[in-house]
Protein backbone atom coordinates (compact mmCIF):
# COMPACT_ATOMS: atom_id res chain seq x y z
CA UNK A 1 0.00 0.00 0.00
CA UNK A 2 1.10 3.49 -0.83
CA UNK A 3 1.03 6.54 1.52
CA UNK A 4 -1.37 8.88 1.18
CA UNK A 5 -0.42 12.43 -0.46
CA UNK A 6 -0.94 15.44 2.05
CA UNK A 7 -3.15 17.77 -0.77
CA UNK A 8 -3.40 20.86 1.65
CA UNK A 9 -3.22 20.92 5.08
CA UNK A 10 -7.25 22.87 5.45
CA UNK A 11 -10.80 21.99 4.97
CA UNK A 12 -12.17 21.92 1.13
CA UNK A 13 -15.57 22.97 1.48
CA UNK A 14 -17.94 22.26 -1.43
CA UNK A 15 -21.75 22.71 -1.96
CA UNK A 16 -23.53 18.86 -2.27
CA UNK A 17 -27.08 17.86 -3.00
CA UNK A 18 -29.01 16.41 -0.51
CA UNK A 19 -29.11 12.50 -1.86
CA UNK A 20 -26.55 12.80 -4.35
CA UNK A 21 -23.45 10.36 -3.82
CA UNK A 22 -19.55 11.99 -3.57
CA UNK A 23 -16.39 10.01 -4.16
CA UNK A 24 -13.63 11.67 -1.55
CA UNK A 25 -10.09 11.22 -2.90
CA UNK A 26 -8.74 9.51 0.36
CA UNK A 27 -5.39 9.26 -1.32
CA UNK A 28 -4.60 12.91 -2.34
CA UNK A 29 -3.54 12.28 -5.84
CA UNK A 30 -6.23 12.96 -7.82
CA UNK A 31 -6.35 16.65 -10.01
CA UNK A 32 -10.56 16.77 -9.50
CA UNK A 33 -9.91 17.53 -5.45
CA UNK A 34 -11.15 16.47 -3.34
CA UNK A 35 -12.99 13.92 -5.34
CA UNK A 36 -11.68 11.32 -7.11
CA UNK A 37 -10.36 11.15 -10.56
CA UNK A 38 -8.83 7.63 -10.42
CA UNK A 39 -5.08 8.35 -9.75
CA UNK A 40 -5.42 5.91 -6.76
CA UNK A 41 -5.36 2.88 -9.08
CA UNK A 42 -2.51 0.65 -7.93
CA UNK A 43 -1.98 3.13 -4.53
CA UNK A 44 -3.90 0.26 -2.45
CA UNK A 45 -6.06 3.20 -1.26
CA UNK A 46 -9.90 3.89 -2.31
CA UNK A 47 -12.18 6.84 -2.19
CA UNK A 48 -14.51 7.14 0.24
CA UNK A 49 -18.69 7.66 -0.97
CA UNK A 50 -19.91 10.09 0.72
CA UNK A 51 -24.02 10.26 0.19
CA UNK A 52 -24.92 13.98 1.02
CA UNK A 53 -28.13 14.02 4.06
CA UNK A 54 -28.78 17.83 2.99
CA UNK A 55 -28.17 20.23 0.34
CA UNK A 56 -25.77 22.90 1.51
CA UNK A 57 -21.92 23.13 2.45
CA UNK A 58 -19.75 20.38 3.28
CA UNK A 59 -16.16 20.68 4.55
CA UNK A 60 -13.86 17.78 3.08
CA UNK A 61 -10.94 17.00 4.45
CA UNK A 62 -7.55 17.80 1.95
CA UNK A 63 -5.11 16.73 4.33
CA UNK A 64 -6.32 12.78 3.48
CA UNK A 65 -5.66 12.30 7.43
CA UNK A 66 -9.33 12.62 9.34
CA UNK A 67 -10.85 10.25 11.20
CA UNK A 68 -13.83 11.12 10.10
CA UNK A 69 -13.45 10.67 6.89
CA UNK A 70 -13.96 11.80 4.49
CA UNK A 71 -15.27 15.44 6.28
CA UNK A 72 -12.33 17.31 8.24
CA UNK A 73 -11.67 16.75 11.93
CA UNK A 74 -9.12 19.02 12.35
CA UNK A 75 -6.54 16.52 12.23
CA UNK A 76 -4.51 18.57 9.78
CA UNK A 77 -4.03 21.52 12.75
CA UNK A 78 -1.28 18.53 14.04
CA UNK A 79 0.67 17.53 10.80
Amino acid sequence: MTERVVFQKKAMPVEVEAGKTYYWCACGRSAKQPFCDGAHQGTGIEPVAYKAEATGKAFFCGCKATKKEPLRDGTHKEL
